[in-house]
């Protein structure tokens, strides 16, 4: 797998080793569907403080598409670890919609012929 790591913060670039680490020990699961995994960090209000650090996870895969998640903590590990839960959440669920039939479908499509 793939991990891209991209910040435009100082301090978010340190994060990069725990990010990847974290991103592959997240995906070890779903790492067959996703090829390539992007991490971006950004600081939305600066050097202000507060909830601003923001983590957007981008995993793409071509069973389920492009599931993007972002959110908002007071540390960039907090946001990572929210957006990948999300994402990897997000993920199952698609790639389980895609392979399961809708219930009840054959019996319909029988009765309608």
């Amino acid at each position: 797998m793939q991990v891209i790591f991209e910040s435009r913060d100082a301090d978010g670039a340190q994060m990069r080793e725990v990010s990847v680490e974290r991103v592959r020990f997240a995906l070890r699961r779903l790492n067959a569907w996703v090829p390539r995994a992007k991490v971006q960090f950004s600081d939305v209000n600066g050097p202000r403080g507060g909830v601003d650090k923001r983590c957007q996870v981008e995993l793409s895969t071509d069973a389920a598409g492009t599931v993007v998640i972002a959110s908002l903590a007071r540390d960039w590990r907090t946001a990572l670890d929210r957006s990948l839960g999300r994402a990897t959440r997000a993920l199952t669920r698609s790639l389980q919609r895609n392979q399961k039939p809708a219930r009840g479908r054959i019996d319909k499509l029988a009765l309608d012929s």
